[in-house]
């Protein structure tokens, strides 16, 4: 049996979970390790004169793994001529040339870049007809069995827990077939397909069993939006409800996470009752908070017996007794509270979370999307402009594919039928809006929408990001339009972060010289983009850092509607009254675009608005739980010390 790769570089930990499960810093790290098993997996079947079986998956986990066997191939000269590859599964109907095809997606991905012989590349047919499917299925077997099985098979992980496009419910002995896709996937998916009504409600998948009988697998999740489904895989009992946990009756199987997607484990996320710790002030403030939560008490309400009861006995001794350890966990959550997120002027900021100096700041508010401003920190934002701050913000990309076509189509009608009322002569506006309505009323599933169209719909969201900083009170001078050029494919897919865009985003922030910066730190976004955003934000950060006003420029992170900071993270809390709870939703319908069919809504069935005052709503009640003061919402923080 090939030792792993993995193995030997990390360790082979075993704690609460019930299967082998490696933790690496981040994705990237993970995805060279997995791709370094794989080339070895290969090289020792060419030795051995043997094809190489892989099972292949696709979907946003194995991109930077397949970029990886790309780069060995290219740079080190890694062969995939003895490779056979069978592919895990694919939607249907699906044509092989759409753009939502997962044939074209191993193509872009790893195929096209690589020696792989086409005759040795199998990925489910979707352009079969309902009653060749079930034959077609028992082939697709019969290829893997006559290779003698696959060798390394690659796995994802859905939020439900499906590994191919196995749903909760299939059952371990289950075959290759054509599945009913559940609710929650096709919304997920849906971001691809541009909307739920075009998202397939079917698709062939290879069955439990096939993947059960691989010689290994490895499964692969990356980012805080897996992290609870893997806790369930891997620590709970294993369910037909959770098809990854079948895993843990596989003799040589792994999870290979990053640590957001292992942030949910016991062994990561509540340590002390793993082993003995060091109880420094940020473990000692999460599990204190973590306690009163679980036993639903105010801190100042907890026991000595609470602590020891709940493995927190070590923490008693040493910093006891409970009494002094809940006053300062209450004090310091306290503290994190205010009102004055620009800084309370001419007060005592010792324990505030922010400086009072200068009175009068100025702020560069960064919004990945044209909303993420007013959906992340509306109220804040507005109370920042009401306070006498200078505020900005730096629109960082144009938001322009989550238009649905038929509201650009619109526009682009409208705009059309206008000049052509009017008799408005502008030869140049004219062709542009005349050649994108051609184009969407012709469009097809495989093509991306041609310049124009994404002019069209930069221009729609635009203009609601205008609105929207027009309703808080901003001047035109200080709503800036970055349009960093990462983002404009014209695809789901964007280009990797460049110069380019961390130098449009290191002039801004020169230009304005802020004392406080707010960023999007939501990387629980299903499309990257804040991800690459944040990611230049970072190194503009660095490459300023030796000017002398970034001496007094604090970076506060929030989140958007995908995910909140924990309650242990937070730094500051800005309260509101049920009445800026309203004023912040209607700052958010600004964004027409993005209300009702919402393009990008992820697995939340629930539109933006609803997201934003649930998850404030939500924090609000943590506070109040842990007996400190009670608002209708509130939006958090967290700082970044660069």
């Amino acid at each position: 049996m090939l030792k792993s790769n993995i193995d030997k570089a990390t360790g082979f930990e075993k704690r609460f979970e019930n299967i082998g499960t490696v933790v690496f810093k981040e994705a990237t790290s993970a995805s060279k390790a997995i791709a370094q098993e794989i080339a070895s997996l290969i090289k020792v079947k060419q030795s051995q004169k043997q094809p190489c079986i892989l099972g292949l998956a696709t979907g946003s986990s194995p991109k930077g793994l397949y970029a990886e066997l790309v780069r060995l191939h290219k740079e080190e000269g890694l062969s995939f001529e003895n490779v056979v590859s069978f592919n895990l599964d694919e939607y249907y109907p699906m044509e092989p040339d759409s753009v939502n095809s997962y044939v074209r997606f191993m193509q872009e991905q790893l195929f096209n870049h690589i020696d792989i012989l086409p005759e040795n590349c199998f990925v489910p047919d979707g352009t079969l007809s309902k009653a060749e499917i079930r034959n077609y299925c028992d082939q697709y077997e019969s290829k893997i069995e006559a290779f003698g099985g696959i060798d390394l098979q690659i796995l994802g992980i859905g939020g439900n827990g499906h590994i191919g496009f196995n749903e909760s419910g299939s059952l371990q002995n289950s075959k290759t077939r054509l599945v009913a896709l559940d609710h929650v996937t096709r919304v997920a998916a849906s971001r691809d397909f541009l909307g739920l009504e075009n998202t397939p409600r079917t698709a062939i998948t290879l069955g439990v069993k096939k993947i059960m009988e691989a010689k290994r697998v490895i499964l692969m999740a990356w980012g805080e939006g897996k992290s609870n489904i893997i806790k369930v895989s891997t620590e709970d009992q294993v369910s037909s409800l959770v098809p990854a946990s079948y895993l843990q009756e596989h003799r040589n199987a792994m999870f290979v996470l990053d640590q957001a997607a292992a942030s949910k484990l016991t062994r990561i996320n509540t340590p002390w009752l793993v082993e003995k710790i060091v109880w420094t002030d940020t473990l000692t403030r999460k599990a204190v908070l973590s306690l009163a939560l679980f036993l639903k008490k105010p801190i100042l309400m907890l026991t000595d017996a609470d602590y020891i009861e709940n493995g927190m006995s070590d923490l008693l001794a040493d910093s006891g007794p409970a009494y002094d350890i809940n006053i300062s966990i209450f004090n310091k959550l306290q503290n994190t509270i205010t009102g004055w997120p620009g800084g309370k002027p001419n007060s005592d900021d010792n324990k505030r979370p922010e400086r009072s100096e200068p009175a009068k700041k100025r702020v560069l508010i960064f919004s990945p999307h044209p909303d993420d401003d007013i959906i992340s920190m509306g109220g804040t934002f507005k109370r920042l402009h009401e306070q006498g701050h200078e505020v900005h913000v730096g629109y960082q990309t144009s938001g322009n594919i989550a238009v649905a076509d038929d509201e650009a189509l619109r526009f682009a009608s409208f705009v059309c039928d206008y000049n052509d009322k009017f008799g408005i002569d502008n030869t140049e506006a004219n062709d542009i809006y005349k050649k994108a309505v051609t184009f969407l009323k012709n469009k097809k599933s495989s093509e991306i929408d041609t310049s124009e169209v994404r002019y069209i719909k930069g221009l729609i969201r635009k203009g609601e990001a205008r609105a929207t900083s027009h309703f808080i009170g901003l001047p035109d001078a200080q709503i800036h339009f970055m349009e960093l050029p990462f983002y404009e494919t014209g695809a789901i897919e964007k280009n990797p972060i460049g110069v380019a865009d961390v130098k449009i985003t290191a002039d801004l922030i020169e230009k304005i010289k802020p004392h406080q910066i707010y960023a999007a730190g939501d990387l629980a976004d299903p499309h990257g983009t804040h991800k690459v955003c944040l990611d230049a934000i970072f190194s503009a950060v660095k490459e300023l850092k030796p000017k002398k006003f970034m001496n007094d420029c604090w970076v506060w992170l929030y989140r958007g509607a995908w995910q909140e900071w924990g309650i242990d993270e937070i730094e500051m809390a800005v309260p509101m009254g049920p009445d800026q709870v309203l004023e912040k939703r209607k700052g958010i319908f600004k964004h027409q675009s993005q209300k009702d069919g919402v393009v990008f809504q992820g697995a939340d069935s629930r539109e933006f608005w609803q997201r934003a005052e649930d998850r404030n709503r939500e924090t609000a009640e943590l506070y109040d739980k842990l007996g400190l003061s009670h608002y209708a919402a509130m939006e958090a923080f967290v700082r970044w010390k660069y």
